[in-house]
């Protein structure tokens, strides 16, 4: 433990948001993101982290993907940009159901 632990002093949460994950889940269920946090564990336990920085950076990427969803969000774009494009040459027209207009069939 540490002489000063400002952080629980100050009542800030700095970087407990990481551990998060492999704490104790509510109904048992497993977090979304544990496997790749648990294989960034494996990978990086005992290793020390500057070789765990090199070694085991395609374990941490991962993580950080599930984390964040950056690449997921940026492929949703791209897809929502080519609809637009798409619909403003008139080669896509999108179904009734996304358009906003209400179903007329019971």
């Amino acid at each position: 433990m540490p002489v000063l632990d400002l952080q629980n002093q100050l009542g800030i949460d700095i970087d407990r948001w990481l551990i998060l994950g492999s704490s104790k889940q509510p109904y048992k269920r497993a977090s979304l993101c544990h496997a790749f946090e648990k294989e960034w564990l494996e990978c990086a336990d005992g290793i020390g982290s500057i070789r765990a920085k090199k070694e085991c950076q395609q374990e941490m990427e991962d993580l950080v993907e599930c984390l964040t969803k950056r690449k997921m969000v940026k492929r949703l774009m791209a897809v929502s940009e080519q609809k637009k494009k798409l619909m403003k040459e008139g080669k896509y027209t999108p179904p009734d159901y996304h358009s906003g207009k209400t179903e007329t069939k019971p």
